[in-house]
């Protein structure tokens, strides 16, 4: 019996004391550190406009924001996690946090960056205007008044284009663009000069044509807008810096673009 009256005191002594610890502290981590702590990045993207961000032959999802999403969660000692989703979602998951950061080619603009903090620009580009090759009628971007262009609702192509007077018509992806064109569903497309002049290295006897120029945004990186971002920020534009310092970025671009396009001209 006083065995088992010893037993009892000293198991009751026991949760006593483990009562009297102080619990664990939940971990104050700041978006970085969560990122480091988990291992992984996440990276959202379209997976559908080449040659930013497409899926190859093999059905492998390449592209320079692939590769350079790759390299800068390297730099952040992590992996990289793509996620595809459609344009319209891309901002919109970032913000929400669903997404770290996004690798899709995303022009920075005064009114996006009253959201989203952006990264260092990595890329400088142009805005082009397609037409058919038969088109006689639109000449430059002031000839958009009252025309149909075919662009993703949201991006900054369409936008250009609705300032100078066009209709958009929405479309996911660059084929359905192109297609619609070609069928006469739409006058035209703004796009990427980069994204345009690969298509027509891929498809040489396209019946289209670029017609005009117009300056394009600064491409970045978008982040979250709050405060226990501002270390990834940090982060990520260290990892670029360091990329393009080392030579990697220009080769990308070289890669993909067929030329370097990582300095404004």
């Amino acid at each position: 019996m006083k065995k088992v009256l010893s037993f009892v005191l000293a198991a009751l002594m026991l949760l006593s004391f483990a009562g009297c610890q102080k619990p664990e502290e939940p971990e104050n981590l700041d978006a970085l550190g969560r990122i480091q702590k988990q291992g992984y990045i996440t990276i959202a993207t379209e997976g559908t406009w080449a040659p930013w961000t497409y899926h190859d032959e093999s059905g492998t999802l390449v592209g320079i924001d692939i590769e350079l999403g790759k390299l800068i969660a390297a730099k952040l000692g992590v992996e990289a996690r793509f996620e595809e989703t459609r344009w319209d979602a891309i901002l919109a998951g970032v913000d929400a946090g669903r997404f770290d950061i996004a690798c899709n080619g995303v022009g920075k603009t005064a009114q996006r960056a009253e959201k989203y903090n952006f990264s260092d620009p990595y890329v400088f580009t142009n805005s082009v205007l397609i037409v058919k090759n038969d088109n006689t009628e639109i000449n430059s971007f002031e000839d958009l008044n009252g025309k149909k262009n075919a662009n993703t609702a949201s991006s900054t192509y369409a936008a250009l284009a609705e300032s100078f007077g066009a209709e958009n018509i929405s479309v996911d992806s660059l084929t359905e663009t192109i297609t619609l064109l070609l069928q006469g569903k739409c006058d035209c497309t703004v796009n990427s000069e980069m994204t345009i002049n690969d298509y027509l290295k891929q498809h040489p006897d396209a019946p289209i044509k670029i017609v005009a120029y117009y300056p394009g945004d600064d491409v970045c990186i978008p982040v979250r807008k709050t405060d226990d971002a501002a270390s990834l920020l940090a982060a990520i534009n260290k990892a670029l810096a360091e990329i393009k310092a080392s030579g990697e970025l220009a080769g990308l671009s070289v890669k993909y673009f067929g030329g370097d396009y990582t300095e404004k001209k």
